[in-house]
């Protein structure tokens, strides 16, 4: 096949985003598929234009506010429309499309180019937590448009296929994500690393994931007293500096990737994940991969994920004394933790990214053939599958401004703008 993916972030950025899109890449280039990346261009010089066999071509772009590393691709539909025509696919895969992605859902509509878009990213909700909530129904308008324009949408979790089916965006069916179970293992459990950040002995209560206002990692103060406990936060982002002085005695250990990331993950001994906004959650299958359980908030990715008193614990969000709770009770009894570790490395086992991107690719091949989603049947096994959700009760105390609240007020300013100096029509 020739695929076009339209990744609305991708290296050097690393995120759940650009990590499924590489996981993709490497099946689609063992398949001998040709692919084509249409992604924001960056500032980083050392980029490849090769990346798993596909070119990369890069639209111009510029940082969105706040998040100095995430940037915006510039120009209208005719950009992208002109992109797709020259390349002429046979499927668009939109990744996570939001800002470039609606563009290229126009474009591929236009020209008659069957689309799957990947749900993974729950923009609307942020805004609240931005203190922006005026905002929430327009991002949720772009949501919608754009997967009621897409051929199939393809979500994470039940939650999130509830939620789009709630919103009436019916085309929608389940495609989960993939873990490196011989990179994520028990196995790299490492002695010498659990000394340098906890050098005292005591046990590890890690966090991993990005540093910014939505992943709630605020909320961990609530653990800092735990007793014999370290509390160790692996990641970077805008919130950091703030965050180091919300949380004095944790330990930030920045990026990490690779064989380090691992390393740090199998040596926790308990994964605790505040963020209430997730769609799926790599980070938390990465820890159960390594023989880590978790302690998670009962919404979103998480409940398919984490089996309550098995696996780890969900709480309600919102409910820091019940995140608290469920820590000390794991961290007391190491019996019952080393149960849950065991539980949690089994029920991941065979979640393999090649099994994964082998159901995408079907997923291609249906759109193509114009075939219709079918409704979706007993959860897989290994998947518990919660269809409940837990409303999530979140203020707009913070003022800080949200870069969705940059990213409305010019983005049509700056499709103009892009329209003009191209000298197309707008």
């Amino acid at each position: 096949m020739r695929i076009a993916i339209v990744a609305e972030s991708f290296l050097p950025l690393m995120n759940g985003v650009t990590h499924s899109i590489l996981r993709v890449l490497e099946h689609l280039q063992e398949r001998g598929d040709e692919v084509l990346v249409i992604a924001p261009s960056t500032s980083d010089t050392d980029v490849l234009d090769v990346v798993h066999g596909a070119f990369v071509h890069r639209l111009p772009s510029v940082p969105l506010a706040g998040y100095t590393n995430v940037r915006v691709a510039m120009g209208g539909v005719y950009r992208v429309k002109r992109i797709l025509a020259d390349y002429a696919p046979d499927v668009v895969h939109l990744a996570s499309p939001f800002v470039l992605g609606w563009r290229a859902a126009q474009a591929a509509h236009q020209l008659g180019i069957p689309t799957v878009a990947i749900y993974q990213t729950e923009v609307p909700s942020y805004a609240a937590r931005y203190g922006v909530p005026f905002l929430e129904n327009w991002a949720w308008n772009r949501v919608e448009n754009i997967h009621l324009l897409a051929s199939r949408t393809l979500v994470p979790s039940t939650f999130a296929l509830n939620q789009l089916r709630g919103r009436g965006i019916l085309r929608v069916d389940m495609w989960r994500r993939g873990v490196d179970t011989a990179r994520f293992s028990p196995e790299k459990r490492d002695d010498g690393w659990r000394a340098s950040v906890a050098p005292g002995g005591e046990r590890i209560i890690g966090y991993v994931g990005r540093l910014a206002i939505e992943k709630q990692v605020e909320d961990l103060a609530v653990l800092a007293d735990v007793p014999g406990t370290r509390l160790v936060i692996v990641g970077d982002g805008p919130q950091r500096a703030a965050l180091e002085e919300a949380l004095p005695n944790a330990v930030f250990a920045g990026f990490l990737g690779g064989e380090e990331l691992a390393r740090a993950v199998a040596s926790f001994d308990l994964f605790v994940h505040p963020g209430a906004f997730e769609t799926f959650c790599q980070t938390i299958q990465e820890a159960m991969a390594s023989g880590v359980p978790v302690v998670a908030t009962g919404r979103g990715g998480p409940l398919d994920l984490v089996e309550n008193s098995r696996t780890g614990w969900l709480y309600e969000p919102g409910d820091l004394a019940g995140l608290r709770r469920h820590v000390m009770d794991l961290m007391g009894d190491d019996a019952k933790r080393r149960a849950f570790a065991a539980a949690a490395h089994a029920s991941v086992q065979g979640r393999t990214w090649p099994a994964l991107s082998a159901e995408l690719v079907r997923h291609y091949k249906a759109v193509i053939a114009g075939t219709p989603v079918v409704e979706p049947g007993p959860t897989p096994a290994g998947f518990p599958g919660r269809a409940c959700e837990v409303r999530v009760p979140v203020g707009s105390e913070t003022t800080t401004a949200h870069p969705l609240a940059e990213l409305a007020e010019t983005e049509s300013v700056r499709e103009t703008k892009a329209r003009t100096a191209e000298g197309v029509p707008l």
